[in-house]
């Protein structure tokens, strides 16, 4: 392969963060959480406890997303189509990003029912998206190409959401009514925005072969429950990748907790609502370049002490965080130049590493299970956090619970022997090859 065909893959394949990215800037963290405040009070229910809801619904659909994903990622080995399934779970984002336009002044309940349905679209997708990532990168290009991703996200969903914000923020500059209406074609110009980015990774990106089984006549869906199953055993037999998955889980637990409640806590603080669009901004255009700074900070410390640097940042993220009341929207800015700091290249370097310690015979399955595990994991933060700021009557005390899974994922993370665990997975490679061969 050349290396402008081999550019040209890696580009159309980062090019689903840019995507999809617009769902989790525009929807997740800014549009959403208003558009429910709204509907929520609009409905009679107190501030306090329509961000509780906010973070149960969170919870729901990181559950849903959770039991299907490793069966689904199992199937997919079994029988191929990776892009096939991630088009089908794009499509379910998509459509139910696009309903939204239609929820009533007070429907919280049928808005709820379709954030779920649209993030499990997202999450679905992004297990077969993460699964190509090993089989298109190059030996030693897997950070580069994973913070690539992570870097067009930031710039994707960052470009949509400048676009969103000013709807939102001058609406009759756009001939729109108000906010609310807004808000609607934002749902909208993210479906489309979606949709259309997408485009290239089923154009460009090569779907891998599937993996050769024993036992054909199976059923798919009988063969991805067994290969579930075998997964979980399979784990297991990877010590260092197991120990890696734990600290990922309570670490990237806190990580999510703070993007999806980042902006419910702010409005709960009496932060003017055109301050945080403005501050989530900042994250998405700081997120970019340091995305790609992580990366190369990873040629120089090495994976694991870079994603260790980005987790220690968040503890005086949550910190700030407490202390942020209306008086001092200003910190809402410093929060959120913090977290464009770290974020994007944490995340997409635990990807990464992620990927280097993974059999490529299994790289569905095993992505299929690490998005599930720490689906599972990250239920723990959200309904922690809203069950803390029911029972204060404030999230101030919720933040401050966050920081312990930055702290103990860090302390596990350490512990973590990257090099051994990439071994392993290359001598599996090995076996699996001369199997095939031997056959």
């Amino acid at each position: 392969m050349t290396d402008r065909a081999y550019r040209k893959i890696v580009n159309s394949w980062a090019m689903y963060d840019w995507a999809n990215s617009a769902f989790m800037a525009t929807v997740v963290t800014v549009m959403f959480p208003y558009f429910h405040r709204q509907m929520a009070t609009n409905a009679g229910l107190s501030k306090e406890t329509a961000t509780a809801y906010l973070a149960y619904t969170n919870a729901i659909a990181l559950l849903v997303a959770a039991v299907l994903s490793p069966v689904l990622g199992a199937i997919s080995d079994h029988t191929g189509g990776r892009k096939r399934y991630l088009g089908f779970f794009m499509g379910l984002g998509v459509l139910a990003t696009a309903l939204m336009v239609f929820l009533g002044p007070t429907a919280y309940l049928w808005g709820a029912l379709l954030f779920i349905l649209a993030a499990i679209g997202f999450a679905g997708a992004e297990v077969f998206y993460e699964s190509l990532l090993p089989h298109i990168a190059t030996k030693g290009d897997i950070d580069q190409v994973s913070a690539r991703g992570y870097a067009l996200g930031y710039l994707g969903g960052g470009t949509l959401l400048v676009l969103n914000a000013l709807w939102f923020v001058k609406p009759n500059w756009f001939g729109m009514p108000d906010s609310d209406s807004a808000v609607r074609a934002a749902f909208a110009s993210v479906a489309v925005w979606w949709t259309v980015f997408s485009i290239p990774l089923f154009r460009h990106v090569p779907e891998p072969p599937r993996v050769r089984m024993t036992r054909e006549s199976l059923g798919a869906v009988r063969a991805g429950f067994g290969r579930l199953a075998q997964t979980m055993r399979h784990v297991t037999r990877y010590r260092q990748l197991l120990l890696f998955l734990v600290a990922f889980w309570i670490y990237n637990d806190g990580i999510g907790t703070i993007i999806k409640m980042a902006f419910s806590y702010g409005e709960e603080m009496g932060i003017p609502d055109k301050h945080m669009a403005l501050a989530v901004i900042m994250t998405q255009f700081i997120g970019f370049p340091c995305a790609f700074g992580f990366g190369r900070l990873a040629r120089r410390l090495g994976t694991k002490p870079s994603i260790l640097v980005g987790v220690g940042v968040y503890v005086p993220i949550c910190i700030v965080g407490y202390f942020m009341t209306s008086a001092h929207f200003y910190l809402f800015y410093v929060l959120a130049f913090m977290v464009g700091l770290v974020q994007g290249g944490t995340q997409a370097l635990s990807r990464s590493l992620y990927g280097a310690m993974v059999p490529r015979s299994r790289t569905t399955e095993f992505f299929g299970f690490f998005s599930t595990s720490s689906k599972f994991a990250g239920l723990f933060g959200l309904l922690l956090f809203g069950a803390i700021g029911q029972a204060k009557g404030s999230s101030h005390a919720s933040i401050l619970s966050v920081i312990a899974f930055f702290v103990v994922g860090g302390l596990l993370l350490a512990l973590v022997k990257e090099k051994e665990g990439i071994r392993v997975a290359r001598e599996e490679d090995a076996a699996a090859v001369s199997l095939e061969v031997g056959q």
